[in-house]
């Protein structure tokens, strides 16, 4: 089958399709590791994730690592399933790199949305503690 559907098919077939529990479940995963994450940045008194990627270049090499290691095996587990469907619901692989971008949306995008936000939440709720 190979690259006989356009993206905007195989996406549609990817959401409506088998399998399309993932579309749900490694969401759920990415907002747990980034919430995990971001309350552990507040305590540490970190700067917000995604924020710190740009303006820390001192410690962006951490920031990176640390993301990449809690999100990373989400990233990589929507890849291995979405060439699972390709295999399986579409017999053969998509070469646009389809699985790439079901991982980024899968995993990245959720993850990068709230890890800083939750530092943000958390730091604020730890100052009014406190006072």
């Amino acid at each position: 089958m190979g690259d006989s559907l356009s993206f905007i098919d195989g996406l549609m077939v990817r959401l409506t399709g088998p399998m399309n529990f993932r579309f749900l479940l490694q969401p759920l995963m990415a907002l747990f590791f980034a919430f995990r994450d971001g309350r552990k940045d507040a305590q540490e008194g970190r700067a917000p994730f995604f924020w710190a990627m740009f303006t820390d270049p001192e410690n962006r090499r951490y920031v990176m690592r640390s993301g990449w290691k809690s999100i990373g095996k989400v990233f990589v587990i929507a890849i291995i399933l979405d060439l699972a469907f390709q295999y399986f619901v579409l017999h053969g692989f998509q070469i646009r790199g389809g699985a790439v971008i079901a991982g980024v949306i899968l995993a990245i995008v959720p993850y990068l949305a709230l890890r800083g936000p939750v530092n943000r939440l958390m730091h604020r709720k730890g100052k009014e503690e406190n006072q």
